[in-house]
């Protein structure tokens, strides 16, 4: 797949990661400096082919022959590392281009941040690399590296106690900063990056296009991401689409959720941080991970670098001390990890083998073990074999770093999951990093906390469930276009227009007098609700503008009198259309669906409780539209209303499967008016018994005004 719906070409990226030769302008001789970095990191690491440094001062720079200007290297570079001030950027830019180099990198800061006359120079020098086929990093980046070919593109201080071993991970990051903070605790981690790219103020190439790139390298098992803020949606989604598709987790770090954060972020890259609800949906819909700290971020990674998935959440849990028994367990019901019950036939064999020890999971082989580390490799096998768990933790605290224990233990463990390393298994240890080590590099999973362990169990567990979940983006149907006009909707006409989208809503109509209001009723032969109806009036009951349970025609008529009278003293400037005369609601759940369009990522779909529960509990889920049934259930099931609707002490399940498809009727409504429609407010909408269909009672529509 080399194009993408919303991406670049990003062939030339091939270029930039795996380069047969190397310029750099302004280039240092000494290593210390920022431009002398790269030259000196590149030497370390050995990369083999031809680096050019570009100095007009010099004919030797770090004892490698010098040019006096692009244009008097001998062949045409494949990528220009621009170790230059912002001043002078642009005429280097202008070199590439003319020099035919596909891809360069700026390490300059002074452009779009700092302003609009930063902003100015930023759009000019963009301008000449499109015009000549250069694709950019940055400004304001620090570069990138891919331990594979040895390019070391980055100036970045994470380098200077040793070079990045080579591994599966790859991180890209639209902070510099950021991204060089990662790579130190990787090399402290012992876990190994292949690739690292930061996008600063993403002239050309941003995170987006990074990703997708990312995602299609073999040698690639997981991305960190950093992000501040994304412009583009259509590619950050194809990108996040990419990597699911390709099996390839992504662990994420959006920063801006807090007002103080988004104003920085806004402030740091010229990017919009947005709704931070919004981001949560995304990476709910494709799979992604959200780590909430860096440590978090790490430690996911770390496991996903193993490249061993749970095929469940069983967690089988063993341990020398009843206690960490115990702090597992509680973590694992947080992680929502299924601590089950050994089998019988399972805890039976166990139990006759470790007759000292509690075999019921948590298995606590108890310090005998110091006297037969056999029984560990045997709880270990058993567990695996016979109780069928997906993964299994094991916590034995700092005897690992026992000079007379530890070897025996690890050799115990290492016999006890012998042909069972496809399953994760985490390790609790408290020791040295050179102890810790070896155990990572026997294929474990060490941590030094129960709840990390658990977290990072949970997480592969999640990719796995995600992964195995077929993507289904519905194609906006078009059909569905209507011409909204700009102002503000009464709910009789946006009923009318949501009904045309297959938007279930009770019977209704609207009266102009007393004696109008009375025939409707009899009609419906029930008692009615009554709401005053314009286009004016958006939240009626906060002018008393709504009755219920009105019954009998002179009820009726006062009704309408009433509401006619309460709009004409409290809203007189208001039109009022009539009273809208529909029955009484049956029983249900009250639930609220609503949309709002993301200025990056167009209509959003909101779920959850309705009434007074929406502000109490918050409990809401988003999706980005538009969205399928299947999509639609998952975004139920995400909220804790979800138990109400499945059916809680005694009252009978709600009809799940008619409020997906509403759910999805919505979102297909919102695409295809994307750019039109500023908010819809479906509260309540009311989900009754099983098999008895789904009724939105209340309805606003707001167009985006132009």
């Amino acid at each position: 797949m080399d194009a993408l719906p919303g991406l670049l070409d990003s062939g030339s990226l091939d270029h930039a990661f795996r380069p047969r030769s190397v310029a750099i302008l302004g280039a240092s001789d000494d290593p210390s400096r920022i431009s002398g970095r790269t030259l000196h990191y590149m030497k370390k690491a050995g990369y083999a082919g031809a680096i050019y440094p570009v100095n007009n001062r010099r004919d030797m720079v770090q004892g490698i022959r010098a040019f006096h200007s692009l244009a008097d290297v001998p062949e045409i570079p494949d990528i220009a590392l621009i170790a230059l001030p912002a001043a002078v950027t642009l005429s280097a830019v202008r070199d590439c281009a003319a020099r035919g180099v596909k891809a360069a990198i700026i390490y300059a800061s002074g452009f779009a941040e700092g302003g609009a006359a930063g902003h100015a120079m930023q759009d000019e020098v963009t301008a000449v690399a499109r015009a000549g086929g250069v694709r950019l990093f940055g400004p304001n980046c620090l570069g990138m590296f891919h331990s594979g070919s040895a390019i070391i593109g980055t100036f970045s201080s994470a380098f200077d106690a040793g070079l990045i071993k080579d591994g599966p991970v790859a991180v890209a990051s639209q902070s510099g900063a950021y991204a060089g903070h990662i790579a130190y605790m990787a090399r402290e981690r012992n876990l190994g990056i292949g690739y690292w790219v930061s996008t600063g103020n993403e002239a050309d190439i941003d995170l987006s296009e990074c990703i997708a790139w990312l995602a299609r390298q073999d040698d690639v098992k997981v991305i960190m991401a950093y992000s501040e803020g994304v412009r583009n949606g259509e590619r950050f989604i194809a990108a996040l689409r990419t990597a699911h598709e390709n099996h390839k987790p992504i662990v994420f770090m959006k920063v801006g959720a807090s007002q103080a954060g988004a104003h920085a972020a806004e402030s740091h890259t010229a990017a919009l941080a947005g709704a931070d609800s919004v981001y949560d949906a995304l990476f709910a819909q494709y799979g992604v991970f959200r780590a909430q700290t860096t440590e978090e971020q790490v430690d996911i990674a770390y496991a996903c670098s193993h490249g061993a998935y749970p095929r469940g959440r069983r967690l089988g849990i063993i341990t020398v001390s009843g206690g960490f028994g115990i702090q597992l367990c509680d973590a694992a019901e947080r992680q929502q990890l299924d601590v089950a019950p050994m089998p019988d036939t399972a805890y039976a064999k166990l139990k006759a083998a470790v007759p000292f020890g509690n075999m019921h999971n948590p298995c606590d082989v108890t310090a005998g073990v110091l006297n037969d580390m056999s029984h560990i490799s045997t709880t270990f096998r058993t567990m695996y074999e016979e109780g069928g768990y997906d993964s299994l933790i094991g916590s034995f605290t700092m005897l690992p770093a026992s000079p007379t224990y530890g070897e025996k233990m690890k050799q115990a463990i290492q016999a006890g999951t012998d042909g069972y390393l496809d399953r994760p298994t985490a390790l609790c240890l408290a020791a040295g990093p050179d102890v810790m080590r070896s155990y990572d590099e026997a294929g474990f999973l060490v941590y030094t906390d129960s709840e990390r362990a658990a977290r990072s169990i949970a997480a592969l567990a999640g990719f796995r469930e995600a992964f195995e979940q077929h993507l289904n983006v519905p194609v906006t149907d078009r059909r569905l276009a209507r011409d909204l006009g700009t102002e503000a909707l009464s709910e009789a006409a946006a009923q009318k227009l949501l009904s045309g989208a297959g938007i279930p809503f009770l019977p209704s109509t609207v009266v102009d007098s007393a004696d109008a209001a009375a025939s409707a009723a009899v009609r419906f032969a029930a008692p009615v609700a009554m709401k005053i109806v314009s286009p004016d009036i958006l939240h009626k009951t906060e002018i008393g503008g709504v009755l219920l349970g009105v019954a009998g025609e002179a009820a009726v008529r006062e009704g309408y009198t009433t509401l006619i009278a309460r709009a004409a003293e409290k809203a007189p400037n208001a039109r009022i259309e009539g009273v809208l005369v529909t029955p009484m609601a049956p029983d249900g759940v009250e639930t609220i669906i609503g949309v709002t369009h993301d200025p990056v990522f167009g209509a959003v779909v909101m779920f959850g409780l309705g009434g007074i529960f929406t502000e109490l509990f918050r409990d809401v889920t988003f999706r980005i539209a538009p969205f399928d049934v299947k999509e639609a259930h998952r975004m139920i099931a995400a909220t804790k209303g979800s138990k109400l609707l499945k059916g809680f002490r005694g009252r009978p399940p709600a009809d799940i499967d008619a409020l997906a498809e509403m759910l999805a009727r919505v979102s297909q409504f919102s695409a295809a008016n994307a750019g039109r429609l500023r908010t819809i407010d479906l509260n309540p909408v009311l989900v009754c018994a099983r098999g008895e269909g789904v009724v939105a009672l209340d309805a606003v529509l707001v167009p985006e005004r132009t």
